[in-house]
């Protein structure tokens, strides 16, 4: 039980330093996430979260200056890794069983801003500044339509220009 309360306070004062840390008085956020202490392998943060049984955790990618939520995805930890390592998304294809990047086909990339972890730690939401659409089929988010098929956005490019 003490080493329980022990592993919450390291956790808690390492949420603490993070948030110090993006909350910085100096440049942008950008900036503050860029110069958070510590390498992917020692954030005790991004090292506790809960993957599923297929080594993959959700991933909500949201638009740093509007909150628009652009995406959604599954990373696994190695894709986490890169992520935070290049500011750049990186996730996990199920389909294709392979990591990419955001944008290596299109260009259409998301740089980092930010990186938080959810109370349960079995999810991630990850603030980008983006570059074109988000989604593949040419809209700015891959959440264009209703459920009734109505939908809520233009395109902002042409698919076949791009893929």
């Amino acid at each position: 039980m003490q080493e329980t309360i022990e592993n919450q306070n390291e956790t808690s004062g390492n949420q603490n330093k993070i948030s110090e840390n993006q909350n910085g008085t100096s440049g942008n956020q950008n900036e503050n996430f860029e110069n958070q202490n510590g390498t992917f392998e020692n954030m005790k943060i991004l090292k506790s979260l809960k993957y599923d049984k297929n080594g993959l955790i959700p991933a909500i990618i949201q638009d740093v200056k509007t909150g628009k939520v652009l995406m959604f995805a599954f990373m696994n930890e190695e894709s986490l890794k890169l992520t935070y390592e290049t500011k750049y998304t990186h996730f996990w294809s199920r389909s294709r069983q392979k990591l990419w990047k955001k944008g290596e086909t299109s260009g259409h990339v998301q740089k980092v801003e930010e990186i938080r972890v959810d109370c349960d730690r079995d999810a991630v939401l990850i603030l980008v500044e983006q570059t074109g659409g988000a989604c593949h089929t040419g809209y700015e988010s891959c959440f264009y339509e209703t459920v009734t098929g109505e939908v809520k956005e233009e395109k902002v490019f042409d698919p076949n220009d791009v893929y």
